[in-house]
């Protein structure tokens, strides 16, 4: 019997020069009630103008009735690095009287990414490089009540939370006080835990006492509260981002401020390819597993944290890890 034979793995060296070369898709969508500081913490996060805000919003326009999903798309280059970053907007997401089932066209949007994904996989002459519009990430901004979460805060992420990696954050962290801020984390913390709500990093994908010992740390931190700005102040001689109040100028990158700079360092610095991973390995072969049972199609074998079916696909998708420039 003939067996299958998989071509030589290439070298590390070889995947990141591949990558260099090719860059990388990386799709983070942001959902909250409008006047959070979504597309300011985004612009401030790679700094660069790319929210939609930035893309010709206007203040001019008006909260849509219903939840829209709006995509914009830009290529940042750095340090000889390519990242097609795409930022999915939800305007109107929380804006109306009646919020019911505003969820569902967010949930839509994800799903049907995965289902193109799916399809350019299945075809029998697939392009080399699936382009990947798949959801990474999803900031759920979190209104500074300093009370509690919102029942909408709870519907929504334990609706999506097994469809895409859900990152909270507490919103404008600056119009609380320190231990105002301390509390409110604690009780947004016990909250999701009694919904059985779970956000990213999953306890379940640690993959050892390592990697379970550094994400407990950043799981004990979250929700991250942060602040957000693109405007540039004097500060003890230096320019810094902040934001000016009438007590002076709250810093966004000084972690005494706030936790801007964790947030950015945990996205895109140290567990950037790892919501990739957890987005194709988990997420979309969940998907994947569930429309090919609905078929009468093939039956994929059991998930799991490294590839969850006998699909050479999923070498084609491996990168090899890189440090993210853009911060």
């Amino acid at each position: 019997m003939w067996g299958l034979r998989l071509p030589p793995t290439p070298s590390p060296l070889q995947m990141r020069k591949k990558t260099m070369k090719t860059g990388f898709d990386f799709n983070i969508m942001v959902v909250g009630n409008s006047g959070l500081g979504k597309s300011t913490l985004v612009n401030t996060l790679f700094k660069s103008q790319v929210s939609r805000r930035s893309a010709g919003w206007t203040r001019d326009e008006k909260i849509p009735k219903t939840v829209e999903v709006k995509a914009v798309s830009h290529v940042l280059e750095e340090g000889g690095v390519k990242m097609k970053l795409t930022v999915i907007d939800t305007p109107g997401f929380g804006d109306q009287i009646n919020n019911e089932n505003c969820w569902e066209p967010i949930s839509k949007y994800i799903n049907e990414q995965y289902e193109k994904f799916l399809k350019e996989e299945v075809n029998i002459t697939r392009k080399k490089r699936i382009p990947d519009t798949r959801v990474h990430c999803c900031l759920y901004f979190i209104s500074p009540t300093g009370h509690s979460l919102r029942q909408l805060d709870v519907e929504f992420m334990k609706r999506l939370s097994h469809s895409v990696n859900i990152i909270p954050v507490i919103a404008k962290a600056d119009t609380m006080t320190m231990e105002e801020r301390q509390e409110f984390k604690q009780r947004v913390r016990k909250e999701l835990e009694m919904g059985g709500i779970e956000f990213y990093p999953q306890k379940e994908f640690d993959e050892d006492m390592e990697d379970k010992s550094d994400n407990d740390k950043i799981r004990e931190a979250m929700p991250f509260a942060v602040v957000g700005s693109d405007k540039e102040y004097q500060v003890n001689a230096k320019r810094v981002l902040g934001r000016k109040t009438a007590w002076g100028i709250v810093e966004v990158e000084n972690p005494n401020h706030c936790e801007f700079a964790q947030l950015r360092d945990f996205l895109i610095r140290s567990h950037l390819q790892d919501l990739k991973e957890v987005t194709h390995n988990i997420h979309y072969e969940t998907y994947r597993a569930k429309r090919l049972h609905e078929n009468g199609g093939l039956h994929p074998t059991g998930l799991c944290r490294h590839g969850a079916t006998a699909s050479l696909h999923a070498l084609d998708m491996f990168q090899p890890i890189i440090m993210c420039p853009f911060l």
